[in-house]
């Protein structure tokens, strides 16, 4: 799991390079590097879901875990934002309270200042409904019909948007929690396998090569397609995506899959530093990129932009979120069941 969520934070690292720096210069990859955060998604869905489920602790115990995990990394960038408007704003600016709240994705526009919070919206979002439903539908097959719907709605929300004239990447959806939020509930599905299906679960994960193939295969196929803009990519086509990253986390979860054996050099790391790289890296990289001498499309500049998101999401890792997973640590202990869980 650590490298696909190192693998992540490196797609949107290349992909915002493009946004923040104009040009392509990592071509067909800093393209598509918007499925970064598409993969964390998932990714999320999965550890949070498995959290709840495997773990005993009272809504209390999880929002207090939660508030601590996200909070003061974003509340620090957000200032920053608020202090520097005239290096950082954009064309416009939501009220404060909409970011203090994790409403600002709420009819966002392109351009906007701190737009790559939207993704932390929506999860933030996430956490707030997920243990919640979970209390209400106590049995897993009301579970399943819940997912279920859910996916649906976001399927229909979208073919509603498309009849409008809207396609994948116009703001209304891209940014809209009612057509992105069905992409975190294949991780949920798989921790619903995990602790509710151990044996279906079991059976699954002993073709971990194949998930591996069939989820990188399904994923390029629809890449391929994503910006042909038709009903079938702007209805479906999130909710397929988010369907070929769950084959390749469940890859990742298999102990038989190369995705499992495999260790990249580097990704534990990265994927430790991913939220707080993923909140710093964006500003960092339009200060460093404006106020240096070298070119910001030859390497040197491009490399130097990089280390710097990287670097500044490791300063933020290790100045403020560490404290804070100390205070959660002695604040808000849990005592896992039924497996080890690696919280997020």
């Amino acid at each position: 799991m650590d490298t696909l969520r190192a693998a992540a934070i490196v797609l949107v690292l290349m992909y915002h390079h493009g946004v923040v720096a104009g040009g392509s210069d990592f071509g067909e990859a800093g393209r598509i590097g918007w499925v970064g955060v598409d993969l964390f998604f998932v990714l999320s869905g999965y550890l949070i879901g498995n959290q709840i489920l495997s773990q005993r602790m009272p809504l209390s115990t999880f929002f207090g875990r939660r508030l601590l995990r996200t909070l003061p990394n974003y509340y620090v960038v957000l200032a920053v934002y608020f202090l520097f408007p005239a290096a950082l704003g954009g064309s416009a600016t939501a009220p404060l309270w909409r970011f203090l709240t994790f409403t600002q994705n709420f009819g966002l526009q392109y351009g906007q200042t701190f737009t790559h919070a939207w993704s932390l919206c929506i999860e933030e979002q996430f956490y707030l409904v997920l243990p919640l439903a979970v209390l209400l539908l106590r049995r897993p097959r009301w579970g399943w019909l819940a997912m279920a719907l859910a996916v649906a709605g976001a399927v229909t929300f979208r073919a509603l948007a498309w009849s409008k004239g809207q396609q994948p990447f116009s703001q209304e959806v891209y940014y809209s929690s009612f057509a992105r939020f069905d992409e975190l509930l294949p991780g949920v599905a798989i921790a619903m396998l995990k602790n509710f299906h151990r044996p279906l679960y079991d059976r699954i994960l002993r073709h971990g090569n194949l998930l591996l193939a069939a989820g990188l295969l399904m994923c390029g196929v629809l890449l391929a397609r994503f910006y042909d803009e038709s009903f079938l990519m702007t209805a479906f086509g999130f909710t397929l995506l988010a369907l070929s990253f769950a084959l390749l986390l469940l890859a990742a979860l298999s102990p038989a899959s190369l995705l499992a054996r495999v260790r990249v050099p580097g990704a534990e790391s990265l994927a430790l530093w991913s939220y707080a790289v993923y909140l710093a890296h964006k500003p960092l990289f339009k200060i460093v990129g404006e106020a240096m001498p070298l070119d910001r499309h030859a390497a040197p500049g491009i490399a130097l932009v990089m280390l710097a998101g990287v670097g500044g999401g490791w300063l933020l890792y290790q100045l403020v979120e560490q404290p804070f997973m100390r205070l959660r640590a002695a604040w808000f202990p849990v005592t896992p069941y039924g497996g080890t869980v690696r919280t997020t």
